[in-house]
């Protein structure tokens, strides 16, 4: 860690004098997003020059001068574009095995221990400005941007026992065949774009003939140009070996987890191991926090469902619900709320499987069924810690609804997931599990069910007059579909010619209020508490998702896809 403050470095240096540090300690207090460094250029006291060599006197790291520095090509090769631009580094020399790179953030140490588990050399940091680091990426990798099918046409070299360009000596034996640049240069590649491309998991699949590699990235799996089959095993151990898991176990699941610090920010990727007919199956779960905004503002819920919702969640007990299929954000609305939540005066627990993202201020206990850590012991004990909000991962089973009455009843606001249709089944689906209907109306507050649509890219969205069939699926009049304008993207290059990018959420939220109360103690029918809760004023999936599609926001496709019309009973 470094043992001195860059203020103070720069005053004594003679860049600023004590009474200007005060000045500039008091505008960053006006822009907390901004560094020391950043607030002193902006207020004209210091030179960007004069940062960069507090920095390196800082953290102990050479000053490059990277407009007067030449680095070899061979050296260039080591980094690919996208990993020197989510890092802000820039490759300068390799000497002895050692790797120096200009760093634009020498403060970010881990980006160092991330650069030694990808390239497999011992990494030193070196200071630069971030301009001049920004300059070099572009002037160097302009003619030398590596495609992956570069990368794997390098790999068809790599012959079963056969050997490379690269690595003259025979690479037959496995440990070097995993420690072989192309193969390290291949998957850092496909972690990279993942990551940059906000991709949500990553697919390693073995078949008989070929290896596949396949990207989600808003929901839906993109093929990538496949490896040669042989370096499948190859492939599979170098992940293996990045997440810490024994390499000689392929009969067993394994489960494990990479840390990266890309761009400054903290990616974890869980990695799930399965062995197979044809060699094991690897998917990586990516959990980059910046990618998903933990804001209920920004999760696309309308103004009126929100503040009902907000309703729900600021009441002092009950159960509040978000149901939906796995992958819908019931998580990130949920996290989203207790983000909101999260005050020194509220006493926050949660239970999960697995902890997705770790909160500052959350007390979050992980779930472990193998040692009879399960949602409802969890629970018992929880309510021994004296919360006031609770968070239970999914009600799974009678056990966990019981426990999570118990803790509505006696004055907790339990917040859960289950998996159900819509809303109105959620009832149904309570009951199905055994929960007595006095119990689900004495305690369930509001349920939120939702659903995830992609947008159309808003670079190459396109009107057009779609056909009556494709009207006819949304089960509206055609005459007056015909009113509205309709939209679908048409493939840029900003959306990977997909058409869509992002993805926003559908709600349906039903408040139980005292009617439908009346109407779950008399054990009424899913469609006639549908029916009541449309009279209030609850909005459907499907409705919610007709107003994106009028909104030019996304696609008919997208919500049938995702939406059933129900019979309102």
């Amino acid at each position: 860690m470094a043992a001195r403050k860059l203020g103070q470095i720069l005053v004594d240096l003679g860049y600023l004098t004590e009474d200007q540090l005060w000045d500039v300690l008091e505008n960053q207090k006006q822009s907390p997003g901004e560094v020391i460094g950043q607030v002193a250029v902006r207020m004209e006291l210091v030179t960007p020059a004069q940062v960069t060599e507090g920095l390196a006197e800082q953290w102990g790291m050479p000053v490059i001068n990277l407009a007067e520095t030449n680095v070899p090509s061979k050296v260039l090769e080591l980094v690919p574009q996208t990993m020197a631009e989510l890092y802000k580094i820039m490759p300068i020399s390799l000497k002895n095995d050692v790797l120096t790179v200009a760093m634009a953030d020498p403060q970010n140490v881990a980006a160092l221990d991330d650069l030694r588990n990808f390239l497999g050399y011992d990494v030193r940091g070196a200071v630069s400005s971030e301009a001049e680091v920004d300059e070099a990426i572009q002037r160097y990798y302009a003619d030398a941007e590596e495609s992956i099918e570069d990368v794997i046409n390098e790999m068809d070299e790599l012959g079963e026992g056969g050997s490379s360009r690269e690595d003259a000596h025979d690479i037959g034996s496995e440990d070097e065949l995993v420690n072989a640049t192309p193969i390290r240069k291949l998957l850092n590649m496909v972690l990279l774009l993942a990551i940059k491309d906000k991709a949500s998991d990553i697919h390693f699949e073995p078949f008989e003939d070929e290896f596949k590699i396949r990207v989600k990235a808003d929901g839906i799996l993109y093929e990538m140009v496949p490896p040669p089959r042989h370096l499948a095993n190859a492939i599979t151990t170098r992940i293996k070996v990045m997440a810490n898991l024994d390499i000689a176990e392929r009969r067993l699941p394994q489960d494990g987890r990479i840390e990266l610090n890309v761009g400054g920010n903290p990616v974890d990727l869980r990695v799930s191991v399965l062995p197979t007919m044809f060699g094991e199956s690897v998917v990586m779960r990516v959990l980059d926090r910046t990618v998903v905004q933990l804001d209920l503002n920004k999760i696309g819920i309308d103004a009126n469902n929100l503040s009902r919702f907000r309703e729900a969640m600021n009441n002092p007990n009950g159960i509040v619900l978000v149901t939906g299929p796995t992958g819908s954000g019931k998580t990130t609305t949920l996290y989203s709320a207790l983000s909101e939540l999260n005050d020194i005066e509220t006493k926050l627990i949660t239970t999960e499987d697995p902890i997705e993202y770790d909160i500052e201020g959350l007390i979050q206990v992980p779930v472990n069924p193998d040692i009879d850590v399960t949602f409802a012991t969890v629970l018992r004990a929880i309510l021994r810690h004296d919360p006031d909000k609770i968070l239970v991962g999914e009600i799974r089973d009678f056990e966990t609804a019981e426990v999570a009455i118990q803790s509505a009843l006696t004055g907790h606001l339990v917040f859960s997931t289950l998996h159900t249709n819509d809303s109105p089944s959620t009832i149904a689906r309570l009951r199905d599990m055994g929960v007595p209907p006095f119990m689900i109306t004495a305690t369930v507050e509001a349920i939120l069910a939702q659903r995830l649509v992609r947008r159309i890219c808003t670079d190459c969205r396109t009107e057009f007059e779609p056909s009556d069939e494709l009207l006819m699926e949304l089960q509206l009049p055609v005459e007056q579909a015909r009113k509205y304008k309709f939209y679908y993207g048409k493939g840029c290059p900003q959306c990977n010619n997909g058409g869509y990018k992002g993805r926003v959420g559908l709600y349906e939220l039903l408040t139980v209020t005292d009617d439908i109360r009346d109407l779950i103690s008399v054990n009424a029918s899913t469609d006639e508490i549908r029916a009541l809760a449309r009279s209030q004023g609850m909005t459907t999936l499907r409705e919610s998702g007709l107003k994106l599609i009028f909104d030019g926001i996304t696609t008919i496709d997208e919500v049938v896809r995702e939406t059933i019309v129900e019979d309102a009973g």
